[in-house]
């Protein structure tokens, strides 16, 4: 690992260094420590191999990957997809690797992660290593309540990893990277494809596999030259008003002061975009008024519109009125989001109705403390204790069907109730605090 920092300390000193020896660091104990840092419970490749099996004899296997890497007869396998239904209706297809593969792609995250992590902005936050959703949003609300702004542009790519071009990847990791095994092992996991429903192999022409391991960091590249720099050049040149930047992945939200300057910017970004063969989301994509300003603004004034919201990172974000009397940022969970994990744990439950209930119980614990774990933020403690109290109805009504003749009534299902689900709490600070905490003033 302190050849990685090495690599990280050049890469800080030098923002335009070039890379052209990076293969070597690709070591059986890098191979290794990738294989502990992937999920024992992933599914299967096409070969069918699981991280448990892979592990029974890992030595050996580490050995074997090593070699291939070394005399340059690695290739890697098609992923085996699986389609799952989103909530427009439309599908997302998602490439389930091999295990060795995926030990691969990890080890050079890891070697890629001490250049890139230099060069990326830093209102950019997605799938980067010491940053989280709870950064993004603390971020996004910092700004929207200290800044000058009135309107918000909730901006969504239209199947950002499905229209990734290959040509402009190769050409953005080239900039930073010229090894040619590196290119080459990046090459060919864009490019192999995945196995359809019959068995046969249809190669990759355009897109990112989703689900794989290297594919948030190849996204976090190409994004950073077609957004991220472009963003900041352009907010300095352009604005005269206050302009605001958070990105989470494909998913960004942008603030202006100037309705002026954020529809011009709309115009500007569409064609930056479409240059690269990406486009906005027709409908995802919006302009609204927001702001702590914008009450007053609209106040007697209804002509002017009313103050909207939008949703980030499975958040609601709305303007209220603070204990301070003051208006402000405030979120809560979205609500189809919530409708959407009840349905799954009825569904489960209705699975789960003859299993041990201990086990049940252990599950739905899990699963509740997630849910506070995530959506336990100031201001929306309603939402998650309306969460709770649904699960409880429905793992009550599922104990009663276990039997015709049941004899659960609610004392005592309360007992289970304090044993196994988690009191519904706030659990997250105000956005302020740990912002500032991060990043002192």
């Amino acid at each position: 690992m302190s050849r990685l920092i090495n690599v990280r300390l050049v890469a800080s000193k030098d923002k335009a260094q070039q890379f052209t020896s990076l293969y070597h660091h690709l070591t059986p104990q890098l191979l290794r420590e990738s294989f502990m840092k992937l999920s024992r419970k992933s599914a299967p490749g096409v070969d069918g191999i699981t991280w448990v099996y892979y592990a029974s004899n890992l030595d050996d296997n580490i050995l074997s990957v090593h070699r291939l890497l070394i005399n340059g007869s690695y290739r890697p396998k098609p992923a085996r997809m699986k389609i799952i239904p989103k909530e427009d209706g439309s599908e997302r297809h998602i490439s389930i690797q091999c295990v060795e593969d995926k030990i691969v792609q990890m080890a050079v995250v890891e070697v890629l992660n001490g250049i890139y992590e230099e060069a990326f902005l830093g209102f950019s936050y997605g799938f980067r290593p010491k940053r989280s959703q709870h950064m993004a949003l603390d971020a996004l609300c910092v700004a929207i309540n200290k800044k000058k702004v009135n309107w918000v542009l909730d901006m969504d790519i239209s199947k950002f990893f499905d229209t990734v071009e290959h040509g402009w990847l190769i050409k953005f990791i080239q900039h930073r990277i010229r090894d040619p095994r590196i290119l080459r092992l990046i090459t060919q996991w864009i490019k192999v494809g995945a196995v359809d429903d019959r068995g046969r192999r249809v190669p990759a022409t355009i897109g990112t596999p989703q689900g794989s391991v290297i594919s948030p960091l190849l996204a976090n590249i190409y994004l950073h030259y077609v957004f991220d720099l472009w963003v900041n050049q352009y907010r300095r040149r352009y604005m005269a008003g206050a302009m605001t930047v958070v990105r989470y992945a494909d998913d960004a939200v942008l603030g202006f002061q100037k309705k002026a300057e954020a529809e011009q910017f709309m115009a500007h970004l569409g064609e930056r975009l479409g240059s690269f063969g990406l486009t906005l989301h027709p409908v995802k994509t919006k302009l609204i008024r927001f702001g702590r300003y914008a009450p007053s603004q609209v106040q007697g004034r209804p002509w002017l519109g009313r103050v909207g919201t939008f949703d980030f990172l499975e958040f609601t974000h709305y303007i209220g009125l603070q204990r301070n009397g003051e208006y402000g940022v405030m979120r809560k969970a979205m609500c189809k989001r919530q409708i959407a994990q009840l349905k799954r744990i009825r569904l489960a439950l209705r699975w789960r109705l003859h299993d041990n209930p201990h086990k049940t119980a252990k599950w739905l614990r899990s699963v509740v403390q997630g849910h506070i774990n995530y959506f336990g933020v100031p201001f929306n403690s309603k939402a998650v204790g309306s969460f709770v109290d649904e699960v409880k109805k429905a793992w009550l009504k599922s104990l009663r069907r276990r039997s015709q003749r049941s004899k659960m009534n609610w004392q005592r299902f309360n007992q289970l109730i304090q044993y196994w689900i988690p009191k519904p709490r706030v659990i997250h600070p105000y956005p302020e605090q740990r912002f500032y905490a991060i990043y002192p003033r």
